[in-house]
């Protein structure tokens, strides 16, 4: 709203300073401020009221060390995270932008889903909450409408660069170069295929099978991978959040690697310096994706080991959400397996335990296990390494999958 108020000053006052508001790295710079001060500030206060209302996690017994006396701690924690995410934004973007609109609806839908489903946890005393099926119908419904909206508005557009042949001088010698030069406006199904030289893919190729004419029918293709990638990424994050700092420390990771490939897609200087498809009006996402770091961070002041509050499925569902959507907006969607490894590796490890157990249980009589525990925290948790050791190394981890999925702009 304060771009707007800033935008009227400076176009009939000439108000001095007021152009600032123009420029995307101020705007990315206060929301990252405010939503800093917001999660760390008024985090607190939340904390105490969540422990007023008795809003405590409730823990089962699982054998770990420290676990039991996790018992009462205030969870619905990722309250603090939505709120120093979304106020900030509503002040310094531009709220007519489609990608904006998109990351609006995504934080509050998966925010309300994780919501209920930690209000069945507490106060209905219900450990497993929401109905896995109505979580999943949720995921569905909102991957359907990130799906038609990235399709079907005219507002989401892509530049193509055409490199053309160019005969230049230099130093006497005629020397023939090319020239990065960007085509029309016009809608695409492409998508970056990372370490690939000629690193575009058309969702549109999926149902080429189809023969003449099927390339009508693409949009259903693009609408079941959109889908499928926030329900994974969604669960990946949720998976995650089980040990102190662990989801909130890795997402900010993830989303600050998006928030590059967001700003580059969205200038055009440097789309056409790094030769990759320059998407109009993505770099409004930098503010968002500042604002959510800031509220990351913050949160993590207080969720840091020994944690005074659990983001519970109201942070973790949303945190998941939001990244699955960013990677699909600035076309990285591919990449998520290597940025959001840490993810990854707790979903795999979830359905390799699983698909063992029942394996080896109808096969032999007895279920066995291949990690001790599952996720892949609580592994390394029965093996007798500290929480805090944990979660700093799959910080690095994260780090350093960060770095290569960013070298991918160059590294083809």
């Amino acid at each position: 709203m304060l771009y707007y108020l800033f935008d009227y000053l400076e176009k009939h006052y000439h108000l001095p300073g007021a152009s600032l508001f123009q420029y995307i790295s101020f705007r990315s710079a206060l929301a990252f401020v405010f939503s800093l001060a917001i999660s760390t500030i008024f985090g607190k206060k939340i904390i105490n009221k969540l422990r007023r209302l008795q809003i405590g996690e409730s823990v089962r017994d699982l054998g770990l060390d420290g676990q039991i006396q996790k018992a009462g701690t205030p969870t619905m924690g990722g309250l603090i995270i939505i709120l120093a995410t979304l106020l900030p934004v509503l002040l310094f973007a531009k709220l007519h932008n489609v990608y904006i609109i998109i990351l609006l609806v995504t934080t509050l839908w998966m925010g309300l889903i994780g919501f209920i489903d930690d209000y069945i946890k507490v106060f209905k005393k219900d450990k497993e909450g929401l109905k896995g099926r109505f979580k999943i119908l949720g995921q569905v419904t909102l991957g359907i409408f990130v799906g038609l909206t990235l399709y079907f508005s005219p507002k989401v557009v892509v530049k193509e660069q055409l490199r053309n042949p160019q005969t230049v001088q230099t130093q006497g010698q005629l020397t023939t170069t090319t020239v990065g030069l960007f085509g029309e406006e016009h809608k695409s199904l492409k998508t970056t295929v990372p370490f690939f030289k000629d690193n575009e893919f058309n969702y549109s190729d999926l149902v080429s099978w189809m023969g003449d004419g099927a390339e009508k029918y693409a949009w259903i293709a693009f609408i079941l991978v959109v889908v499928f990638i926030i329900t994974a990424v969604s669960n990946g994050a949720n998976l995650t959040d089980g040990i102190d700092g662990l989801a909130a420390g890795s997402s900010a990771i993830i989303v600050l690697a998006l928030g590059v490939f967001a700003w580059v897609s969205g200038n055009i200087i440097f789309a056409n310096y790094l030769n990759v498809m320059y998407i109009p009006n993505s770099g409004e996402m930098t503010i968002f994706i500042s604002a959510f770091v800031g509220g990351l961070v913050g949160f993590l002041w207080y969720n840091t080991y020994p944690a005074q509050v659990f983001m519970g499925d109201t942070g973790s569902l949303t945190i998941g959400g939001i990244i699955a959507v960013l990677a699909i907006a600035v076309r990285k969607e591919l990449l998520i397996p290597i940025l959001a490894g840490i993810f990854m590796a707790e979903v795999l490890s979830v359905t390799l335990q699983v698909s063992y157990f029942k394996y080896t249980k109808k096969k032999y009589g007895v279920g066995k296990r291949i990690f001790l525990m599952s996720p892949l925290h609580h592994h390394y948790q029965k093996k007798g390494y500290q929480e805090s050791k944990i979660v700093v190394r799959f910080w690095i981890i994260g780090i350093m999958l960060a770095v290569l999925s960013i070298l991918t702009l160059k590294v083809r």
